[in-house]
């Protein structure tokens, strides 16, 4: 196995938060709306810190942002915006919360043309990396080319999650990822 999330996943305690996202979370699709949008959130907040912080912090951002409900976060007032930027628990950065909500905005519009986030997603699907970047920078916000491509990945959109000599590569592959329905 190359020098890779998964080799550095796998060398970790089985608790470690790594550990456990690597093995039950990346790369698995997503089939719920909220849980898409929690992802994405994951993703943009991400930008410029560590993996591990954001990993440390997940149940905090899921606290913050009501369980990511797209709905709740889309309706957020001025109130909540300075309650997020005083929460110690999440990353207290205006661009990445103001983000999380127009996101949140952006993503009901596509519920109301598509049916859901993810059949917009899979509307979408396949589109190689650049065409992805194009089509996020258009629609979201904070969405460049690599939170767009971790984001894809994350959620079994893009191949390249895991190494194909990982363990959980077999895993994810039998839970039929949207880039296995179109191998490269």
């Amino acid at each position: 196995m190359e020098n890779t999330y998964c080799k550095f996943a796998n060398a970790q305690e089985e608790s470690n938060v790594h550990s456990v996202y690597h093995n039950t979370e990346y790369g698995f699709p997503i089939l719920d709306d909220d849980q898409l949008f929690g992802r994405l959130i994951l993703e943009i907040n991400q930008a410029g810190l560590s993996w591990n912080t954001i990993l440390n912090k997940k149940e905090n951002f899921k606290k913050a942002y009501s369980n990511f409900s797209i709905t709740s976060v889309a309706n957020y007032t001025g109130t909540d915006r300075a309650r997020l930027l005083s929460d110690a628990g999440i990353i207290r950065n205006i661009l990445k919360v103001n983000a999380a909500i127009h996101n949140a905005q952006q993503i009901l519009q596509l519920q109301n043309s598509y049916g859901s986030f993810k059949a917009w997603l899979d509307a979408n699907h396949p589109l190689s990396k650049a065409e992805w970047v194009k089509l996020f920078k258009k629609t979201f916000k904070f969405t460049g080319g690599e939170i767009t491509n971790e984001f894809l990945m994350s959620t079994g959109y893009l191949k390249g999650a895991h190494h194909e000599s990982c363990p959980i590569y077999p895993i994810v592959l039998a839970k039929r990822p949207m880039w296995a329905s179109n191998p490269d």
